[in-house]
């Protein structure tokens, strides 16, 4: 007989969604696994003692790691998707009929909570990886990746100069303008005023003449009013603190720039903090450090050795390294010269001697006020250069030959020794194959393409939760490795005389074989890989 599924909308039944959610379903082990009860503690002070109940905090924490999971960027989205997903609500701790969190309040209380609750998440999340043996702590990658802000290019505006902003003002009011995105102007007046050099104007208004130049000079270009935009004389009013990312080979757009830190052992991510994205790598590398080795400290771990790219390399930061008691592993800029072609360094005397062997003595230190870059200023001496046979090529129209070199040569010295070794091209190849895949795993699968929130530490909170559940996902298909052991126990050549232990007679050749078997029982240990200590062998 011929079976009809009749579909009844309103039926009072007894549903229980731990029955109908599998043990091994990744949300329901990760319900085990996470406790957020702390946070009511924490998240007290920032509600009031009366009026309707707020979004519980532990939940409005879980949504958030859930869209990071699921790569969803949109709360709207966010709270459709898990009110179709049976582990997604038990693991919410919401019923079938029971209503979710409406999206905007998602997005205030994300807004209300200070970037301190979520840094304590992320590293409540990090002491578990630890607690499981996945963080080792002694060797840590740091590399940056530019994440797309909620802003868009048509909504910059010009920053002039403070005398002139009001004025400028009022004749943007009264242009009415269809492409923009906001009418409130979120700029602060600092960063609506232009503070660019003159020398640095007529920089930018040079490489707009060639940029506008080689557009125009393109097959079938139609931007023949296109203009070159500049941090230094746009802003963006919808998101101050997004900047705009140059990259060569790709389309400028305004960015947020993630410095990540990401441990060796198992490929952790140990810190993650927003920078802007017109600063360079150099310059952050500090302000990464510092929390980074205080985190790691309160585990009980330390940081010893520090590997990234050629985009983190300064004097400055191999000194403060190295005044850390950190080993760096990380490449010179390409700028970077040990020396004047031909000269030679006398370390004793503290100079340069040229090919014809004057000297060129140490005068001062600089400080370059553009980039705060400190240099060592050597010359010679006018006599010296005088009757040189090298004078034209060398010095040209000059008395002396002057000298600038970087005030940490010695820092790059040593930095540049340590990666040439055996052991820095292994570093180097440890440095690509740990962080790269990382950063790609967030960027492109857990909702970092693009920061939906406003502000830089609004997207500082989002990357934070974003590492968070990146480590949460390692963290539950993580197997810890069982350690062998080896117990052998080998008789004496009295008992393998009596025994006729490889049966032979003679002691001194029971003796021989004896020791042979111990050194190829030590042999196989190290050829595995085993601890000695946790094998015992016994001799009688």
């Amino acid at each position: 007989m011929q079976g009809r599924k009749r579909f009844e909308d309103e039926r009072e039944l007894r549903f229980s969604l731990s029955a109908h959610v599998p043990e091994h379903n990744f949300y329901r082990r990760l319900k085990d696994r996470l406790d957020l009860s702390f946070l009511y503690g924490l998240t007290r002070p920032y509600y009031g003692r009366c009026g309707q109940h707020s979004i519980d905090p532990v939940v409005f924490f879980k949504l958030c790691l859930v869209g990071y999971l699921e790569n969803i960027v949109s709360d709207r989205r966010l709270i459709e998707h898990c009110g179709l997903r049976l582990d997604l609500l038990y693991f919410l701790g919401y019923q079938l009929d029971e209503p979710l969190p409406w999206h905007s309040t998602v997005s205030r209380t994300r807004q209300l909570l200070p970037p301190n609750l979520f840094e304590e998440v992320f590293t409540r999340v990090l002491s578990l990886c630890a607690e499981a043996g996945m963080v080792a702590g002694h060797t840590q990658v740091v590399d940056s990746a530019l994440v797309k802000a909620n802003a868009s290019m048509d909504s910059l505006e010009l920053k002039v100069p403070q005398q002139e902003l009001d004025a400028h003002l009022e004749r943007i009011r009264a242009i009415s303008r269809a492409d923009r995105k906001t009418t409130h102007n979120k700029a602060s007046l600092q960063q609506q005023t232009i503070t660019a050099s003159h020398d640095e104007l007529q920089g930018i208004k040079a490489r707009h003449r060639n940029w506008s130049l080689q557009q125009d000079l393109r097959p079938g270009a139609h931007n023949k009013g296109s203009k070159y935009t500049s941090n230094k004389t746009h802003y963006s009013p919808v998101d101050p603190d997004a900047r705009i990312a140059v990259k060569p080979g790709k389309a400028r757009k305004l960015c947020y720039l993630a410095q990540l830190s990401v441990d060796t052992a198992h490929h952790t991510i140990t810190h993650v903090q927003a920078d802007l994205a017109d600063r360079k790598d150099n310059q952050c590398l500090p302000s990464v450090l510092a929390p980074l080795t205080d985190r790691l400290r309160q585990m009980g771990l330390g940081c010893d050795t520090l590997l990234a790219d050629a985009g983190y390399s300064s004097g400055e930061n191999y000194a403060l390294l190295e005044q850390e008691g950190i080993t760096s592993f990380i490449p010179p800029h390409g700028t970077y010269k040990g020396g004047p072609e031909g000269f030679g360094y006398n370390e004793e005397e503290d100079c340069w001697v040229c090919p014809q062997g004057k000297r060129a003595t140490f005068r001062k230190v600089k400080v370059e006020p553009k980039n705060n870059i400190r240099k060592k200023v050597y010359f010679t001496t006018r006599r010296d250069c005088r009757g040189c046979p090298l004078r034209g090529s060398c010095i040209g129209k000059s008395h002396e030959r002057k000298v600038e070199i970087t005030y940490y040569r010695e820092e790059y010295e040593r930095a540049i020794a340590r990666l040439q070794s055996r052991y820095g091209r292994r570093m180097k190849g440890l440095r690509q194959a740990t962080v790269e895949p990382v950063l790609g795993t967030l960027t492109n699968y857990m909702g970092l393409r693009k920061i939906n929130i406003r502000g830089i530490k609004q997207a500082h909170k989002g990357m934070l939760l974003a590492a968070a559940a990146y480590n949460l996902r390692k963290l539950l298909r993580f197997t810890p490795k069982t350690r062998q052991s080896a117990v052998m126990a080998l008789p004496g050549p009295s008992a393998a005389a009596s025994s006729g232990f490889f049966g032979l007679e003679d002691r001194g050749e029971i003796k021989k074989r004896t020791e042979a078997s111990k050194e190829t029982l030590l042999y196989s240990r190290v050829v595995q890989q085993l601890p000695v200590l946790d094998g015992v062998i016994f001799y009688s």
